[in-house]
Order: C-alpha cells, then structure tokens, then sequence
C-alpha cells in the first residue's frame, strides 16, 4: 500500500481534498487518516492562524499530529520526523492508508525521508543570530551567507535564513543533499500529489482565507500567544507578527509571498506529480488522485 501526499500552497485547499478524498477511498473499502505535515499545526492554540482542520473536518478524516505541542516549546523538524515515522509506519502495519497533508516542504520531506539533520546550535549563538536580524533585517544577513548555504533561499525567509546564518557561524557547511527535497529518497512507496492554481485564484484563496481568518479569532490567537511567550518557532507562523500589529492587510501579503516560496520549492521536487485546480471541485481533484493511485500501485 503506496502513501499518498499532498502538498501545495497555502490556501490551494489540501484539507477540502484530502478529506474527499478519503470519501472516494472508503467506498473502495479503505481506511485513510491524514497526517497534517504543518510546522504551526503543531502548536495547541493556533487553530485558526495555522489554518488547521476544524473539528467537523476532522469529523470526516481522522487527522493526527495536530496540536501536540505548547506554544512555549521549541519544535524541531527532528523530532517531528520521528513522530510522523511512526504514525505511517503504524497506518501501514494495520492496512490503513496514510494520507499526509501539507504545505511546509520541510516537514514534509521529514514525514516521509530519512532526514540527515545538522548538530543543535548552542543557546549563545541562536540569541546572538536573533538580535541581529532583528536589528539589521533578514535580507542583510541573506547577503552575507556562502553560496553554498544562501542559493535558492529567498532573503525575506526570515526562519531559514536565521537557521543558515547560525550554520554558517558554527562553520557547517551545507548538506550535499539540500538543494533537493528527498535526498537517498522516500522511506516508504509514495504517491506525492502537488496542488496549484493560476495565481488569480490562488490569490483570491489567500485573501478570502486570511479574512475568515481574522474573524474566526486569529488576532486573539496572537496576541495570548505573545503573552504566552511563544517560541520562535511558534512565532515563525506566516502572519504572526502582522496581526500582532494589527495589520490584517500585510498578513495577507505575507501569506501570498509564502505561498510563492512554497510553489518555487514544488518544483524543485522529485517526482511529483502536479495538478491544476484551478476552478475544479475537491471531489474532482480527489478523483483524479485516485485514478493516478490505480496507476501506481498495478
């Protein structure tokens, strides 16, 4: 039995066809759970900034790894690796299908590669790297890393240019294998599905979505989080700081420059197979996945 995973751009609607997707899997007889591959899904207290399936979502498709970490703890794509390893690997021992979901490209290749992960940067220097890019911005330490670290990172990538500057500093060099996503490859027989759209609708997805965002309470989220001392890797959460000043509008603009990153880093991928939705229903889109599993599994 192959995985299957879906990943794409924020707003692209991974969740609405995931879980039609599960319905047109349950008629064929089988058992699917989803698998949320989120670096802020994670996080209890960030339902709706991170856009996590609601609970009459989850109602239709058994999602796991959601809300299993404080907003005060650090959370490392290590330890999220290990606990996705053993969720597919315990789905597939009982003949169920995992179905693992997301838009965070590094989560995802920890849910299903073997990860090769750097040596944990010492308290001193992480300080020492944030201070800076708070004071002199992302795009001026971007400037400064080595080719081999700073090719393909976009210099407002705050979080990936604050762990990068931070290996740099430790003089470790980059991976051989991090200019890919899967290096040595999946774990695991996998069927990775990659959701686009042409960039009006896709827009339009990111607005719409960001407004039902902000009416659901994302801005509540936010600031109890800030009083919560969120870590830096809640804090990583695209909109975060927008909304914690008040500006819906710039979250929005945060997310569409998420959502391009996200796009640049689907095509660097191997062998995924892309799907236009533009303007299709969840429930073409998931039947077409389907007939794509036929295929790869005869």
């Amino acid at each position: 039995m192959r995985v299957l995973a879906i990943f794409g751009p924020t707003a692209v609607g991974k969740t609405g066809v995931a879980i039609e997707l599960a319905d047109q899997l349950r008629e064929r007889g089988e058992d699917p759970v989803a698998i949320s591959c989120d670096a802020i899904q994670i996080y209890r207290g960030f339902e709706v900034l991170s856009g996590a399936a609601t609970a009459e979502e989850r109602a239709r498709l058994e999602h796991r790894l959601l809300g299993i970490a404080e907003l005060d703890e650090e959370f490392s794509a290590g330890r999220f690796a290990e606990l996705a390893h053993a969720e597919i690997d315990a789905l597939l021992a009982e003949g169920r299908r995992p179905i693992v979901v997301g838009g965070a490209g590094l989560y995802l290749r920890a849910a299903l590669a073997e990860l090769d992960l750097r040596p944990p940067v010492p308290a001193a220097v992480r300080a020492a790297v944030e201070a800076e890019v708070a004071d002199r911005g992302p795009q001026a330490l971007h400037a400064e890393l080595p080719d081999e670290l700073g090719s393909g990172v976009h210099p407002n990538d705050r979080k990936r240019i604050v762990r990068l500057t931070e290996l740099a500093r430790l003089g470790i060099a980059a991976h051989p294998s991090s200019s890919g996503l899967w290096g040595e490859g999946m774990r695991v027989p996998t069927l990775l599905v990659g959701l686009t759209a042409d960039r009006d609708e896709l827009r339009a997805r990111i607005e719409a979505r960001a407004d039902e965002m902000v009416r659901l309470g994302a801005v509540d989220e936010v600031r109890s989080a800030d009083l919560a001392g969120a870590r830096r890797t809640a804090r990583a959460a695209i909109g975060f700081d927008e909304l914690l000043g008040g500006d819906a509008e710039a979250m929005k603009r945060a997310q569409w420059r998420f959502a391009r990153r996200q796009l640049t880093w689907m095509r660097r991928m191997e062998d995924v197979t892309q799907l236009d939705r533009t303007g299709r229903r969840n429930a073409d889109v998931a039947a077409e996945i389907v007939s794509l599993l036929d295929v790869a599994e005869r």
